[in-house]
């Protein structure tokens, strides 16, 4: 991967992480009760999809921080898991991800010996 293109991945990341950074929405998961069961119903769900957006959030959050950590130690581009390249495609259509399609597959699938390959320390700086 050359310079120019790592720079590219550097500033699609920074501006994902200003986008992310800015987006918390810690006030849609305040509990709230009503006498109305129907209507404490509601506020269990819309709670429950904004703990769903804030993990989300978070998940992004740190793949894109440690994406940047990647770039700065020249590891941008290699799946963290298995050590091979990651297709240009794929960091195009997701630039944050630490897995190539294929480690991503098995970790979607519960794979915990992919997730146990990420770095802790990615995940502290991040």
């Amino acid at each position: 991967m050359t310079q120019t293109d790592l720079e590219g991945f550097r500033k699609i990341l920074a501006t994902k992480q200003a986008e992310v950074t800015k987006t918390r929405r810690r006030d849609d998961i305040v509990i709230e009760r009503s006498a109305d069961v129907l209507e404490e119903a509601d506020y269990k769900t819309a709670r429950e999809v904004a703990i769903a957006g804030l993990n989300h959030e978070s998940t992004v959050r740190r793949n894109v921080a440690s994406a940047l950590l990647r770039i700065q130690d020249g590891s941008f581009g290699i799946c963290v898991h298995c050590e091979s390249e990651i297709s240009r495609r794929r960091l195009e259509a997701v630039p944050g991800t630490p897995f190539c399609i294929r480690c991503q597959e098995a970790a979607d699938r519960g794979d915990e010996s992919v997730l146990e390959s990420i770095d802790p320390a990615f995940l502290e700086a991040a």
